[in-house]
């Protein structure tokens, strides 16, 4: 073997290894070392958990919690096989009142049985999903404008650092009150509780895409707004072309913010108005005092946490996928 083919395969040797350490390094940041400190957080919460004695019993460690998760879901099928027996009888019902009558006008009812866990969950989703998007209609046009003209930037700022502080519990009693003397009707669209979480909702999250929004607008590099001048650009075209793709990096971070606080006051809100979802699951649960109670409201904590988690990755992967910036970071 000659000097240079051994020099050749120490190299590549080493290049190999290089490879295999940075793929072992990416790995370890990705599955290993978060398994370590989920399995630390279990640990710890095992054994405070025993260590804490409530009026209704222990508190819950992880075992109790995930055999609620199945206690859960099995309530969910029962349910939905009542409704579905609901249904059938129904149907039986009207064809044999048919067969007796062929004028009769068949009636159908919506099955009225209580709302499961998963059935809560699709609510608020449904519920934060529409006023984030609500809000968002609303902030980017207005906090686009802001960022264009100075003049109306000092003229709303002030109230948007007044009403930006502004808790949802104090927003509520409001919203609730217009939403009863305004929204009146034999039929409803939608319910009233859930215009009344979708507007305390809206609210709420507006601020943070207003600001950044119009932060990114107004940072815009001179050199892009002459270039917009040198072309004669209109404004909506300058907007398009111009405004818009420089500032989505900042128009997500809003969203993103926007749509963290809107998860957080949607639970409140439910819970204080006894709306459907989450946080009336939680409040239920609480005034039910049960043994079971405990485990299963902190089954709906893992939840919400989870899914507050889910819908920020979601954002930022909608902003890598819309934005010129590909290095948005994952915190």
């Amino acid at each position: 073997m000659t000097t240079s083919s051994l020099i050749n395969k120490l190299e590549l040797s080493a290049i190999t290894s290089q490879k295999l350490q940075g793929w072992f390094k990416s790995i370890s940041k990705l599955l290993v070392l978060p398994l370590i400190g989920i399995m630390i957080f279990l640990f710890l919460w095992s054994v405070a958990a025993k260590n804490i004695h409530t009026s209704l019993g222990d508190f819950p460690g992880p075992n109790a919690v995930f055999q609620q998760f199945d206690s859960l879901y099995d309530e969910h099928t029962a349910e939905r096989a009542k409704a579905e027996k609901f249904y059938q009888r129904q149907d039986i019902r009207n064809e044999a009142r048919l067969a007796a009558d062929p004028t009769y006008v068949v009636k159908i009812r919506n099955y009225t049985g209580k709302e499961t866990f998963l059935d809560q969950i699709v609510t608020s989703l449904i519920t934060v999903t529409s006023g984030f998007l609500l809000a968002a209609i609303i902030a980017i046009p207005l906090g686009i404008a802001m960022g264009l003209s100075k003049n109306l930037n000092s003229a709303v700022n002030p109230i948007i650092q007044i009403f930006k502080p502004v808790s949802p519990l104090a927003w509520l009693p409001l919203v609730t009150m217009v939403v009863s003397a305004l929204y009146v009707s034999d039929d409803p669209l939608v319910s009233k509780s859930f215009v009344n979480s979708l507007l305390t909702v809206t609210l709420c999250s507006l601020w943070p895409m207003v600001i950044n929004t119009s932060i990114g607008v107004s940072s815009l590099e001179q050199d892009l707004k002459n270039v917009s001048r040198v072309l004669r650009l209109p404004l909506f075209t300058h907007i398009k072309k111009i405004v818009l793709p420089a500032s989505v990096p900042m128009i997500f971070t809003g969203m993103r913010l926007s749509f963290g606080v809107a998860w957080m006051v949607l639970i409140a809100a439910e819970m204080l108005a006894q709306n459907p979802g989450l946080g009336k699951f939680v409040w239920d649960e609480f005034q039910n005092g049960s043994s079971d109670s405990l485990a299963r409201i902190m089954a709906a904590v893992i939840v919400i946490g989870f899914i507050g988690f889910v819908l920020d990755r979601g954002m930022l992967q909608l902003q890598r996928m819309a934005s010129w910036d590909k290095s948005a970071t994952t915190v």
